[in-house]
């Protein structure tokens, strides 16, 4: 089974993230979510960041605000890929401390990093890096993409 895990800094990231776990959903991956606190709770986020990948964890979406630092340290210290969504939090600077936080990584310690409030499109991104290797995922993958399109083609009619 394919598991993303979608963790957030504190429940009020809750709402931004669960684009992530409904999106997932629609593409039959378990989810399993948690409140990892870089900043309150560091013991947790170093047993979860170290031990996710011995608990069948294939993917880490990880959400944050403010100085965000929970992306980042999950990266320094799992093997797995990590997706960073900025969160744009009621102590944010308009966002923007939460992107560069997760974006400007050191090397060595990637992070993906998707747009402000972006979980969507993380809970994508992480389907498709399970895509890559489970054909059943990648199907669905494709199958969400042709249903994009004929939206926008079957919106494109009323326009005239």
């Amino acid at each position: 089974m394919n598991k993303v895990a979608v963790i957030m800094g504190s429940k009020s990231d809750l709402p931004v993230m669960q684009d992530a776990i409904d999106i997932l959903k629609v593409f039959n991956i378990e989810v399993e979510v948690d409140i990892v606190s870089a900043h309150r709770t560091p013991e947790k986020l170093f047993d979860f960041s170290k031990n996710a990948h011995s608990r069948g964890i294939n993917v880490i979406i990880a959400g944050a605000g403010g100085a965000a630092h929970l992306p980042g340290m999950v990266a320094s210290l799992s093997p797995l890929p990590v997706i960073g969504v900025p969160v744009k939090s009621s102590n944010s600077i308009d966002g923007w401390d939460s992107i560069l936080s997760i974006l400007q990584m050191p090397g060595g310690v990637p992070v993906a990093t998707v747009a402000l409030n972006g979980a969507k499109n993380a809970g994508i991104l992480a389907a498709q890096i399970i895509g890559s290797s489970n054909k059943e995922v990648l199907k669905t993958i494709m199958d969400y993409k042709e249903s994009l399109k004929a939206r926008v083609i079957e919106s494109s009619k009323d326009l005239g």
